[in-house]
């Protein structure tokens, strides 16, 4: 029985490398991958999903508006698929969650999804929290603050370093967008150590 997997974390944590990774696995074996990643974030371009290391692959994209149960179907009519991985798998719609698990329990076909966990005001994204509830398999895949701890939080910050409290939960952007820290660094608005002193941007007002 395939089963639906949710591999989540903060930011910089290195969920597209693992994604790559793993897909090169099923390549290596002689298997057929099909990677999904979210036409919203186009970053590397529509057609592909790359990483900050400097792996990439073909990707197809998809909509908030698309079936992907249909989609993997109709997909794998014209061609083998064994898994199928999505990229940025917060950018889900709740309903694109359960089509999902039902790629894995119709189709029988793995499913292993890689994102975010919460957003930059510490709130769980629609399709991470569907997955978090759905998922056969979860796995934290863990980076650190700039203290040591575990990160497990994401500040967003502007153009001057400047916490940012308030916005749209999706806005697409990188290392120049967002700072992963702990827990009491997100609380605190802490986002770097210099000189021994502590920048502090308040988040608790």
């Amino acid at each position: 029985m395939a089963k639906l997997y949710f591999y989540y974390s903060t930011m910089n944590a290195g969920k597209s490398t693992m994604l790559l990774q793993a897909s090169y696995n099923y390549r290596e074996r002689g298997m057929h991958p099909l990677i999904l990643a979210p036409a919203i974030d186009n970053r590397d371009g529509e057609n592909s999903v790359s990483s900050r290391i400097g792996l990439t692959a073909p990707a197809t994209p998809f909509h908030t508006t698309d079936n992907l149960l249909v989609l993997v179907t109709t997909l794998r009519e014209t061609q083998t698929i064994d898994s199928v991985f999505i990229d940025e798998a917060q950018f889900l719609e709740a309903s694109q969650v359960k089509q999902l698990s039902d790629v894995a329990d119709e189709l029988d076909i793995p499913v292993l999804c890689y994102g975010l966990r919460t957003d930059f005001q510490g709130n769980l994204f629609p399709g991470s929290e569907q997955l978090l509830a759905w998922a056969d398999d979860l796995t934290e895949i863990k980076t650190i603050c700039h203290c040591g701890r575990k990160a497990n939080m994401v500040l967003r910050i502007d153009a001057d370093g400047n916490v940012i409290k308030q916005g749209a939960q999706i806005k697409i952007g990188g290392n120049d967008d967002y700072i992963s820290v702990c827990r009491k660094h997100f609380k605190t608005g802490m986002i770097s150590r210099r000189d021994d002193e502590l920048l502090l941007e308040g988040f608790d007002e």
